[in-house]
């Protein structure tokens, strides 16, 4: 048992963070998460990928270790940079996997890169290699906290090793699993006992996700709802029933992910115009800004924000059908985002067909987003599932009153008819009778400004997350936690793997 009064050191493996690479919200959870652990007295150190934009972005990266190959999997070197913030950063160096335009997992086109396998692989094998006492001089993790697929493989190199150090995999969304062909299981150095159903093996590929679930000391996911609802063969993605057996010993958590601190309208640069909880007048001035913005006709009804990946997961389709009846009751609704053509193109054909009241900007735009959510009297938010959210809690900030699914991490966050309003009937009545209460609300000035000011209090920031990993970390590790007035311990929730027989449904 290592002693309570030594930091613990934590080895946090991402493939994307803020501000550096970013294809979606892992990138804020990897900028957000370390530095609540690190102003917790946490020792985190964040290895990820040395990315063009990376390297170009940091000015001073010292190259201080070099780790071997195994397979087909290329020597690297690692390099150790500290952002401004106090993040300690190592970086994977190795330029034939990693020096490439586009994503961090895509072509400049969009088609993901064919040796994702081997990219990514390299991150899991530098993670287990660290953990061993390699590649960064004068440090070893007590703990190793991977994240979605693409670190996958490392509690497995890790098990496979006979590296003892606790591994803590979170599924930021099961449904992206890092499938491969299993002809390429050698390249990867993984052993052939290894491809079973009790180990890496997936209905006859590689899956990096399943490898990290099933070899993992801990799993955790981004809500307790969602760690309940991948139990479940509707929300699982053919994983439920080993999701299943790991709640069933423990090893299942559900904790609430944050937004970061800039997601403050009374500080916001991107703002036009400031304004607080108790004076919301500025609110008003930036929703001006956006119909300006977006060619929409200067109303006094309530604008209905959207700020999201435009896939099939998030149930745009319902807003499509839904804008109609939107647009007859007085409201507008303004849209940003990227994803599938065919989610774009029928977001902009909705547009068009009502052009002074819908408008729609293709792209990512971080001034824009501020300001739509700052300006919407509501966002809408009908996923089909949702693991966390930010949205949600960003939206909540700024007094957009969010219109959810009650799914996942949206029924965690959003309390229906304070902050938010939610629905479970996932149909266009369910959408549009949520829709109705927004809109009876929105004619109630002291009802609307009542739940906005109960939703711009709510606390969402990474604290609460932050002692909640920091007590796993602690148990996993063997460590007596200490409680002080500043810092309370905090009880992970735990899921009950039971079956809820409306969630065997299909979708």
């Amino acid at each position: 048992m290592s002693s309570p009064n030594v930091p613990l050191r934590t080895l946090f493996v991402t493939s994307e963070f803020s501000g550096l690479a970013k294809a979606g919200g892992l990138a804020e959870v990897s900028a957000g998460l370390p530095l609540a652990l690190r102003q917790r007295g946490v020792d985190v150190r964040v290895l990820m990928p040395a990315y063009p934009d990376v390297i170009a972005r940091l000015s001073d990266i010292t190259w201080s270790g070099r780790l071997p190959g195994r397979a087909a999997i290329p020597a690297c070197q690692i390099g150790e940079a500290l952002l401004p913030d106090g993040t300690f950063l190592c970086l994977i160096g190795e330029p034939s996997l990693y020096d490439r335009c586009g994503t961090p997992y895509c072509t400049p086109e969009g088609r993901d890169w064919p040796d994702n396998h081997i990219r990514f692989a390299r991150l899991a094998l530098a993670a287990s290699e660290i953990a061993r006492g390699r590649g960064v001089p004068g440090w070893r993790p007590d703990l190793v906290h991977v994240n979605d697929w693409p670190g996958g493989l490392t509690p497995a190199y890790m098990r496979w090793d006979g590296t003892d150090v606790p591994t803590v995999m979170t599924i930021h969304n099961i449904a992206y699993q890092g499938l491969c062909n299993a002809g390429q299981r050698n390249r990867l150095g993984i052993p052939d006992d290894a491809f079973r159903i009790d180990g890496v093996e997936f209905h006859g590929q590689v899956s990096f996700l399943k490898a990290g679930v099933y070899y993992a000391t801990h799993v955790t996911t981004v809500s307790p709802t969602y760690a309940r609802e991948i139990t479940t063969e509707r929300f699982g993605a053919g994983l439920h029933g080993l999701m299943q057996g790991i709640a069933e010993h423990g090893r299942l958590s559900g904790i609430i992910n944050g937004i970061d601190e800039s997601w403050d309208p009374g500080s916001d640069p991107y703002l036009p115009h400031h304004f607080a909880a108790e004076d919301l007048h500025g609110k008003q001035a930036n929703a001006d800004v956006v119909r300006t913005s977006m060619c929409l006709r200067p109303s006094k009804g309530p604008l209905f924000g959207i700020v999201s990946r435009l896939v099939h997961q998030k149930g745009l389709d319902l807003v499509a059908e839904a804008a109609n009846n939107i647009v007859q009751q007085g409201g507008q609704i303004a849209i940003l985002g990227l994803g599938d053509p065919e989610i774009e193109h029928m977001l902009s054909r909705t547009s068009r067909r009502h052009r002074d009241d819908i408008g729609i900007l293709i792209g990512f735009n971080e001034p824009m987003e501020r300001r739509i959510v700052a300006g919407s009297d509501f966002t809408l938010m009908p996923s089909r599932f949702e693991p966390c959210g930010l949205t949600q809690m960003q939206a909540q900030r700024y007094g957009a009153l969010p219109i959810a699914h009650a799914t996942g991490g949206l029924a965690d966050t959003i309390d229906d008819g304070s902050t938010g309003f939610l629905f479970s009937d996932l149909t266009l009545d369910g959408l549009m009778a949520a829709c109705s209460r927004a809109f009876d609300t929105f004619g109630n000035d002291e009802q609307l400004t009542a739940m906005r000011r109960t939703a711009m209090a709510r606390r969402s920031g990474w604290a609460s997350a932050a002692a909640e990993y920091e007590t796993l970390y602690n148990r996993l590790c063997g460590r007596r936690e200490v409680a002080s007035p500043h810092r309370p311990p905090r009880r992970v929730a735990r899921p009950a793997a039971v079956r809820d027989p409306e969630m065997d449904v299909a979708a």
